[in-house]
């Protein structure tokens, strides 16, 4: 299997982003780590391994970038607006960074699939409902989708934007909506250990995109189904399987 390291100047972070790229063609997938995660941690974890036959296919190329997230959304000595601030920052950096070189060094030039497990679930499925024209694919594992759980109450406009179960209420903008309903959603949580928080914001996800009309796949597995990287290395593998036999894997 291809594997490099590799790093870039970020202007909007204003520091060297390392990423790694586990691949020689298809499909680029971005994977946002968990909780203040590295780029290293989704092959430490295993999830590369539990990949392999699609990036040996050629079918699949995983691009996992480092993140800033004990500078944003974990940073609790910042105010709730720095924090949201910092997210900003990042966001562009993988928009505007991060993007245009995985496009100019794959040559693929089609939208992207987004993935995550935990706290990178959350990335993923923010990243695919603010910019579907960049994420046409995305599969978020025991993800929280609202940002009450790191500021209470507290609510700005970044703050907002940044809230999934909160903004897709009052999405009603049809270019985004035909996106939406032209995607490939899936979103999966365990009913085990850990889970309690990712079912909640499931279910809250599974309720909006219903009122919506937006198709998407809200898998709930078993109550031994916990919140933990064993499980999560069953579902990639199966969830990309279900997508090659749709041949959305394009």
């Amino acid at each position: 299997m291809h594997a490099e390291h590799s790093s870039q100047w970020s202007s909007h972070l204003d520091r060297e982003m390392h990423f790694n790229r586990y691949g020689h063609a298809g499909k680029p997938i971005i994977v946002f780590p968990s909780s203040g995660g590295s780029q290293n941690e989704y092959a430490d974890f295993g999830m590369i391994a539990a990949c392999s036959w699609f990036i040996e296919q050629g079918l699949v190329q995983f691009y996992t970038p480092d993140s800033v997230d004990k500078e944003s959304w974990l940073c609790e000595w910042k105010s709730p607006y720095d924090r949201a601030n910092m997210h900003d920052r990042y966001e562009q950096y993988i928009l505007q960074e991060l993007v245009p070189h995985i496009k100019y060094q794959t040559n693929y030039h089609g939208p992207l699939m987004v993935t995550g497990c935990s706290m990178g679930a959350y990335h993923s499925l923010n990243f695919y409902f603010r910019h579907p024209d960049v994420f046409d694919t995305v599969i978020a594992l025991s993800g929280l989708y609202d940002v009450r759980y790191f500021f209470g109450d507290y609510h700005d406009r970044n703050v907002y934007e940044n809230s999934p179960i909160d903004y897709l209420w009052n999405q009603n903008d049809g270019w985004f909506l035909d996106k939406y309903r032209s995607g490939n959603i899936i979103v999966a949580v365990g009913q085990g250990n850990w889970e309690e928080v990712s079912i909640r914001d499931t279910h809250k996800i599974e309720e909006v995109l219903r009122f919506k009309n937006i198709p998407a796949w809200i898998d709930f597995w078993g109550p031994d189904v916990h919140h933990d990287w064993e499980w999560w290395r069953v579902q990639m593998p199966y969830f990309l399987g279900k997508l090659m036999e749709q041949d959305k894997l394009k």
